[in-house]
């Protein structure tokens, strides 16, 4: 069994449910790519390789998903949020082109120091940093100069 497999069924363990044959397909198919996905296209892959999942199931799913550490939310396409999966990535943040989607992941260390710097001054204890920043990136500038 896969550790995040594991984790999973612990995290619904606890409160009672149930890892089922649907949540075991969705589960596997976040967790097949690193990318970002929404809830459609997840469906859509999911109904590619032939599963009958409906798109609700995967809404009522992702609140556990996020709940549990599996995921996060990570940005917004086309006024939809995308997520992505977390177990086994270090964090990190997003530069997000408002003109066609593209989607830049980084990590800066100076960045992390000044919000551990930040929570300290607060007596807050971070466990999770998310840095969003969204622009035109460098194709879609040249292209409206060009």
């Amino acid at each position: 069994m896969k550790e995040w497999e594991e984790q999973f069924r612990a995290f619904l363990r606890g409160r009672g449910l149930t890892f089922t044959p649907e949540r075991r397909a969705v589960l596997e198919e976040i967790f097949a790519e690193h990318g970002h996905f929404d809830v459609e296209t997840l469906h859509d892959r999911l109904r590619s390789r032939g599963s009958r999942i409906s798109i609700a199931t995967i809404y009522r799913l992702i609140p556990l998903l996020t709940e549990s550490g599996m995921i996060r939310p990570a940005t917004l396409r086309d006024g939809h949020p995308t997520y992505e999966h977390l177990f086994g990535h270090r964090p990190h943040h997003h530069l997000t082109c408002v003109r066609c989607g593209k989607v830049v992941e980084f990590r800066q260390e100076e960045i992390e120091k000044i919000l551990d710097k930040i929570c300290g001054r607060h007596g807050f204890s971070p466990f999770d940093y998310r840095l969003g920043v969204r622009g035109v990136c460098a194709a879609c500038r040249k292209e409206e100069t060009g």
